[in-house]
């Protein structure tokens, strides 16, 4: 006779565990304590196997025989619903260790760490993958993530106004997509497939005077800043070095030449090499600055760690404290400075000029060029640059 309802409600506990059929392979196990067992019990390759199908009443009767179709006709089909189950299980489990979020936080620690992000880059990006990505896709393994899905979250960013942080959302799940496929657990990037499914977004230029007065205003504050060693001398190199910030930040001692008058590092974005030629001025500097920190590895160790550098807002902070207002001066804004005046007041050609901002320039045949190009020239540019700003801070000087 088939189970019902009111039967297995009052069915009471043995000294031995019953078994109740319901027919076709189904019965309910009852243990002396009580549980209640929904249990399948069939054959497959002539030998014999039971497959739970859940407990009582949290799998009703109705759920049960449901559940029982469900297995009879994987069985049906020539598979072991035992077996089934188990890779079903094992393939969940392998599913939620290669989630989208388990990949990105992975690849977040290797190449924050690997390619020496700065803190507030380090910032910007894990909390934007836990405040848009995350909650959309992170729990998706990173092999099933469409395009749709990313495109979803892109939109979501753009519909608070936010269309810049949309692309670097994007761009960011990009660079997770292709260290998933480089570990073996994606075949594809979506992310190519939505060039030009968001509006352009439009560039924001960092702030950077070009008022000749208020320059040597700004450069004669460096020159006095009562600050620590570190902050002071990057504050005066920036202007005259207008390399990337982070580059500067994390300068290591050995990198540098004085007596050659150079300072040679690889550049953090492409990994190639990049010469900068230093002025007297520059070299000055850095011997003042060498007396300080030239027993360790870092130009600018941090205040409170000797094997970190010092952190990109020490500088800004330094500028705001002199009053130098955000609309004024960032760090960046010195290679925007540099660039115009160098071009239009120095009248230098502007393929020096690119090759000192680290730029890839290319030949006539479209060949980049080797980062040692030009050196003597960019050596003269340099010397040019820094008599320059000097003569800028003379002049604020002789006015007052």
């Amino acid at each position: 006779m088939p189970l019902t309802d009111n039967a297995i409600r009052k069915v009471k506990p043995a000294s031995t565990t019953l078994k109740l059929s319901d027919g076709r392979g189904l019965h309910l196990e009852v243990s002396p304590a009580g549980g209640k067992w929904w249990r399948y019990r069939y054959r497959f390759a002539s030998v014999p196997k039971q497959l739970s199908l859940g407990t009582y009443p949290t799998v009703s009767l109705k759920d049960a025989r449901e559940r029982l179709e469900d297995a009879r006709k994987v069985l049906g089909s020539g598979i072991d619903p035992s077996a089934q189950r188990k890779a079903l299980k094992a393939s969940k489990a392998t599913d939620a260790g290669n989630s989208f979020e388990v990949v990105a936080r992975e690849w977040f620690l290797k190449y924050s760490e690997a390619e020496e992000w700065s803190d507030t880059h380090r910032t910007r990006t894990i909390n934007m993958l836990e405040r848009d990505v995350f909650p959309r896709i992170g729990a998706l393994p990173a092999s099933q993530v469409t395009a749709v899905e990313l495109l979803a979250v892109g939109r979501k960013i753009e519909a608070r106004g936010a269309l810049e942080t949309a692309h670097r959302a994007i761009g960011t799940c990009g660079q997770v997509f292709r260290y998933a496929i480089a570990t073996g657990r994606a075949t594809r990037d979506p992310s190519g497939d939505l060039r030009g499914a968001l509006p352009q977004a439009k560039t924001e230029h960092f702030a950077a005077t070009m008022e000749p007065k208020r320059l040597g205003e700004i450069l004669r504050a460096f020159d006095s800043y009562e600050g620590t060693p570190q902050v002071r001398a990057a504050l005066r190199l920036g202007p005259l070095l207008f390399t990337r910030p982070g580059e500067l930040r994390r300068a290591k001692v050995a990198e540098f030449d004085l007596d050659a008058a150079e300072w040679r590092y690889l550049i953090t974005k492409t990994k190639t090499l990049h010469i900068v030629p230093l002025a007297r001025q520059a070299v000055a500097i850095l011997r003042e600055l060498f007396l300080v920190t030239g027993d360790g590895p870092l130009a600018f160790p941090g205040a409170r760690s000797a094997t970190r550098p010092m952190s990109d807002n020490a500088t800004l902070a330094a500028m705001r404290y002199m009053g130098i207002g955000q609309d004024e001066m960032t760090n960046h804004g010195f290679r925007a400075v540099a660039r115009t005046i160098l071009d239009e007041v120095l009248k230098v050609r502007v393929d020096l000029i690119e090759h000192q901002l680290g730029h890839v320039v290319k030949d006539a045949n479209g060949r980049a060029y080797n980062r040692t190009a030009f050196l003597d020239d960019r050596r003269e540019m340099m010397q040019l640059w820094a008599d320059h700003l000097d003569k800028l801070k003379a002049s604020v000087s002789s006015s007052r």
